[in-house]
């Protein structure tokens, strides 16, 4: 019993200085994070993101998400869903959200949106791979297949050239696993504050740089602070680079394959001692998107 504790306190470790998944190119998929953003591209938006890290590191995150999220025709209200699976060690996470905006215009180029966000995450642990000592220990099998609901809000302030962001996509905070009536393992709640804006470097706007940031607080955790900077090149490539603060140092590149069909990847060198133990996480998304005569953009969108 005393060794499944010591796993279950190391992935314990992990996950309150993580919680949540984290992204690289988090400005392209701020559905996962703030569920004000739903139908904010104007456009019927799919997304689909891997992402592998600590290559190299047995047990280390794998995180697959796959979103769609629209406005909703003749109105200020926009619907997401997003499927997020989450596998760290000998969990495996499911958590299907939906997510629900409306937004109002606040000036003639910038609009507010709020929104609201339901989910349900499927908790499973493969107790197989702990090798415990007590194979029928009813504190383990609970945890197979736990379904647990949630609730989130966030709001979104917007334009073609700017956004600024706050949200908790979660409010409830949930135990995993007790011992003594400790909660070991357990997901807290995630404080997320994002911004970015667009800069056009030259008159005929073929260059251009769009700075982001993102600052995620979890309880008992350092403040996790991503800054990022991106150059797109005659609207149709992209090159960047983005640091996370005394973490990672992260290289991004893009390439807008049609007015629908965008492509990216990005890279992660970990700066950390941890970086002795694995070779870099690697994420990489396509996101395609639908338009009418109406909502057809005039040059891509940076986020």
């Amino acid at each position: 019993m005393k060794k499944i504790i010591l796993i279950f306190m190391f992935f314990s470790i992990v996950c309150s200085a993580q919680q949540d998944a984290q992204y690289t190119q988090y400005m392209y998929n701020t559905i996962a994070i703030n569920p004000a953003y739903a139908g904010s591209r104007g456009a019927l938006s799919v997304f689909g993101l891997y992402r592998t890290q600590w290559v190299g590191l047995d047990g280390a995150p794998k995180t697959s998400t796959f979103s769609i999220n629209t406005p909703l025709n003749n109105s200020n209200l926009g619907l997401g869903v997003s499927l997020v699976n989450d596998k760290i060690g000998p969990t495996n996470e499911n958590t299907l959200s939906a997510d629900l905006s409306y937004t109002i215009p606040t000036s003639n180029t910038y609009k507010l949106s709020f929104g609201i966000k339901a989910t349900a995450n499927m908790f499973n642990l493969d107790i197989n791979k702990l090798n415990p000592e007590d194979q029928g220990d009813p504190q383990f099998q609970d945890l197979n297949n736990k379904i647990t609901p949630n609730i989130g809000a966030g709001v979104y302030w917007h334009s073609d050239k700017g956004y600024l962001g706050l949200s908790i996509p979660n409010f409830i905070e949930t135990n995993r696993f007790n011992d003594n009536d400790t909660a070991i393992f357990k997901d807290k709640i995630n404080y997320y504050f994002m911004a970015g804006y667009v800069f056009n470097l030259d008159d005929l706007e073929y260059i251009k740089f769009k700075p982001a940031l993102l600052t995620k607080m979890v309880e008992g955790a350092p403040l996790q602070v991503d800054v990022s900077g991106n150059f797109m090149f005659n609207d149709k490539f992209v090159v960047g680079l983005a640091y996370r603060w005394s973490a990672s140092l992260s290289a991004m590149a893009g390439f807008q394959v049609s007015d629908g069909l965008y492509i990216g990847y990005g890279y992660d060198h970990e700066t950390t001692n941890l970086r002795k133990y694995n070779s870099g996480s690697h994420e990489i998304f396509l996101r395609f998107e639908f338009f009418n005569n109406y909502n057809r953009i005039t040059s891509p969108r940076f986020f």
